[in-house]
C-alpha cells in the first residue's frame, strides 16, 4: 500500500439510479462521466492530476492537492446546475439526471489492488449517503445538492472567495454508522432540519468560526435606557462620576475611576470597591469600610 497522500475528494451520485432499467442506467452513466470530465477540465484539472473510481451509480475522483479547490467549487456551484437543466430539459423523465455531490479533503492511500483506503474518504462517502443530503436534493428545483466537509469549509469556503459565497452554506450534523459527522450544506436546509443544532454547529452563540483564532471583540457597554439622561443601566459600574451618598445604603456595587465627592453616614455591605477614591485626606484607594488610602475614614 502506498503512503497516504493529501487529496481533494469529489463524489457525485445519481438519484434513484436503481429505479431505472439497464438501458437507462447505461445512458445515465455516460452522462455522469461526461459531466464530471467537463467539470474537472473547466476547473483546470486534467487527467494527469486525478484518479477515478467507479461506484456504478456514482463516480469518485481523487484530485491532486495542488489543484485549485476554489476553481472546482466555482464550477460545481455555477455551472453544474445549469448543465443539468439543459440536459434534463431534452430528456424523458426516466432519463433525467439529478445529482448529489460532496467535496472533501483528506489523506488517502492506494493499496496493491488499486483500492482506496482512508478515514477521510470513508467520511466523505458517509456524507454522500446521508439522508439529509438525499432529502435536500428531493426539495431542490435545480437538480443538484452539494455538501462540503467541515475541514474544507474551514480551510476554503468560510473565506468567501469570489464565486463561493460562504453565506450560502448551512452547518449540518448528519448521522452515520461511524457517529455524527459535521458538514456544510449549500443552499437551504431541508424541511424539518433541527435548526437549533445547526446554529450550535455554526458557533452562533460565541461568534467563533471553524479554523478561527478563538479571539472575540470585547462586549459593548450596555446602552443607557431612554429618558435616563445618560445614567448607567441598573447593575452597571459607575465610572468617572461625582457621587455623594448620605444616610443611604450601598450593597454589592462597584465604583470605578476617579470618585470625587462625599460619602458619609451610609451602610456598605457585599463586595463594594471604590476605585481611586480621594476624600479629604486625598488617599489613593477606598476600602470596603470607606477608609481612604491612609487608613482614615472618609470623614476624618
Amino acid at each position: 500500500m502506498t503512503d497516504p497522500v493529501s487529496r481533494t475528494i469529489l463524489l457525485l451520485d445519481i438519484e434513484r439510479f436503481s429505479d431505472r432499467d439497464d438501458v437507462e442506467q447505461a445512458y445515465l452513466r455516460r452522462m455522469l462521466y461526461d459531466l464530471t470530465d467537463r467539470v474537472l477540465e473547466r476547473a483546470g484539472i486534467d487527467e494527469t492530476r486525478r484518479l477515478r473510481a467507479d461506484r456504478g451509480d456514482a463516480v469518485m475522483e481523487l484530485i491532486d492537492a495542488n489543484a485549485s479547490v476554489t476553481a472546482l467549487l466555482r464550477v460545481l456551484l455555477g455551472e453544474v446546475p445549469a448543465e443539468l437543466r439543459a440536459v434534463n430539459r431534452m430528456a424523458s423523465r426516466s432519463a433525467q439526471m439529478r445529482l448529489r455531490g460532496v467535496v472533501a479533503t483528506g489523506y488517502v492511500a492506494v493499496d496493491e489492488h488499486d483500492g482506496w483506503v482512508g478515514a477521510d474518504l470513508n467520511h466523505a462517502c458517509r456524507l454522500l449517503d446521508a439522508a439529509l443530503l438525499r432529502q435536500a436534493l428531493r426539495e431542490r428545483p435545480d437538480d443538484f445538492a452539494l455538501c462540503v466537509s467541515d475541514a474544507l469549509y474551514a480551510g476554503v469556503v468560510r473565506h468567501d472567495h469570489p464565486g463561493i459565497p460562504a453565506g450560502d452554506f448551512r452547518p449540518v450534523t448528519v448521522d452515520s454508522k461511524n457517529g455524527p459527522l459535521r458538514a456544510w450544506l449549500h443552499g437551504p436546509l431541508p424541511v424539518g432540519t433541527d435548526r437549533d443544532a445547526a446554529r450550535d454547529h455554526d458557533h452562533g452563540d460565541t461568534g467563533e468560526v471553524p479554523g478561527g483564532s478563538g479571539d472575540r471583540p470585547a462586549p459593548r457597554p450596555p446602552a443607557a435606557p431612554e429618558g435616563s439622561g445618560g445614567a448607567p443601566a441598573p447593575g452597571a459600574p459607575a465610572t468617572g462620576t461625582s457621587i455623594t451618598i448620605q444616610g443611604g445604603t450601598l450593597s454589592g456595587g462597584v465604583l470605578g475611576g476617579n470618585q470625587y465627592g462625599g460619602i458619609s453616614g451610609g451602610h456598605f455591605s457585599g463586595d463594594v470597591s471604590l476605585g481611586e477614591h480621594r476624600g479629604d485626606g486625598r488617599g489613593d484607594g477606598g476600602g470596603r469600610d470607606g477608609r481612604d488610602g491612609r487608613g482614615r475614614g472618609a470623614d476624618a
